[in-house]
């Protein structure tokens, strides 16, 4: 531990005299030192020695935590178990996200439902403040009941989204027909629990029941496999590192056959919306990335 403190350390030096974003290896997670309360602060409980956050949703108030730093790409992982029960009109959100009218993010959101129905992940990317990009999945077991494991693969070829290392979304880096890509605004690290009950269930058909009340989602195992910007730095700098074997992430522009095979499961047995299939809500035609062929959700969706 001493020695990961130390090189944590020394990159952080290194950062902060040449202005520039740098690789940082995984350490130990700890919610007191690598996330800030932003909301709920009364309400949030950091629970052995800061390895595990317990966010609350009461009918008075939600709550959500940010990461301390911002990240320009990275593998971020957090384990969460999501709201038990009757969790209807309930939203648990992860997700990236940059600042500004014309921010960039990278969404996961755990939509609650009632007892007995499954939870809905409801995925997104917004770039320079346009969305509209929604896929959503039915997990293949209970989020509820045990912690699982969320991920996040964000570098300048593409973004991945895993459940349980098992990927389930795929969104390349198209900029060569001008679709915008989140690659020059560094972003934060969000979550919160909060009521959604004007959409998140049925569309918003069914509303949260507050005698359940209040509801808890947990989270723990942060790790996170980035390039950091430390307040000296500006905001587009030096690309981050990626010659060694700590930042293979950087490196992946292509799923491997065992992956593909794995998103082709995911999305032909799981995938319940797909904005590249909704011709009502575009009826002037698809989103342009929807007829790329070589797209590999494009490719999964058509199995």
């Amino acid at each position: 531990m001493a020695v990961a403190k130390s090189l944590v350390v020394l990159i952080m030096l290194s950062a902060l005299l040449s202005n520039s974003f740098v690789l940082v290896l995984p350490a130990a997670s700890n919610f007191y030192q690598d996330f800030d309360i932003i909301w709920g602060i009364d309400k949030v409980r950091i629970l052995n020695d800061g390895e595990v956050l317990n966010l609350y949703l009461g009918k008075d108030t939600g709550s959500g935590f940010q990461s301390k730093n911002e990240y320009l790409f990275g593998k971020i992982d957090m384990q969460f178990k999501l709201v038990p029960g009757n969790s209807a009109g309930t939203v648990t959100s992860y997700y990236l996200s940059s600042q500004g009218s014309t921010w960039d993010e990278i969404d996961f959101e755990f939509l609650g439902n009632l007892s007995g129905d499954p939870y809905i992940f409801h995925t997104n990317v917004i770039t320079q403040g346009k969305g509209d990009r929604e896929q959503q999945f039915y997990p293949w077991f209970d989020p509820t009941s045990d912690f699982h494991t969320y991920s996040i693969l964000w570098n300048p070829k593409t973004i991945v989204f895993y459940v349980d290392d098992t990927p389930i979304r795929e969104f390349k880096n198209l900029e060569s027909i001008n679709i915008p890509y989140p690659k020059n605004q560094p972003m934060r690290i969000h979550s919160n629990l909060w009521n959604a009950d004007d959409w998140a269930t049925r569309g918003g058909l069914v509303k949260t029941d507050w005698t359940k009340a209040p509801f808890t989602a947990s989270c723990r195992n942060f790790n996170a496999k980035t390039c950091i910007r430390y307040p000296a730095g500006p905001i587009i700098s030096a690309p981050c590192p990626s010659n060694s074997s700590s930042s293979a992430w950087m490196k992946i522009d292509e799923l491997d056959e065992t992956s593909r095979e794995k998103l082709k499961w995911v999305q032909k047995n799981y995938m319940i919306y797909n904005y590249c299939t909704d011709t009502k809500r575009f009826p002037k035609g698809l989103p342009p990335e929807c007829a790329v062929a070589t797209s590999a959700y494009i490719d999964s969706v058509r199995v």
